[in-house]
């Protein structure tokens, strides 16, 4: 019986974790002051993050990333990102992003969701 709860709550994680793309389209415009998405993409305030997941960190050549996103030697996975959503500033220390992060692990798992669409 303990081995089913402990089925039935992890499969309940996983639903959560699952994302929404329309809410991750809705909160990304949060997001959109500093950063692009979509066929007209190009680096503002921050870097354009189309084909974000799968990408290495700082590779982008019409951004000037900072040194500390230049060292980090990330690739942004999903789960590199999520982290970095929550606390980018524990993930990468001295990235010059100016975001506390995002608490809500729904919320995170939306964003990715839309981002993975571009």
């Amino acid at each position: 019986m303990k081995n089913c709860v402990l089925i039935l709550l992890l499969l309940a994680g996983q639903a959560v974790a699952a994302g929404d793309p329309k809410n991750g389209a809705f909160l990304f415009r949060r997001c959109a002051s500093c950063h692009a998405v979509g066929p007209y993409a190009s680096a503002g305030y921050g870097p354009q993050l189309n084909g974000i997941v799968g990408r290495k960190a700082a590779s982008t050549k019409d951004y000037k990333y900072s040194e500390a996103m230049k060292k980090s030697g990330l690739t942004w996975d999903e789960k590199t990102l999520a982290a970095y959503l929550r606390a980018p500033h524990d993930v990468v220390p001295g990235t010059s992003m100016r975001f506390w992060g995002i608490k809500d692990e729904q919320q995170v798992a939306d964003l990715l969701s839309y981002l993975k669409t571009f």
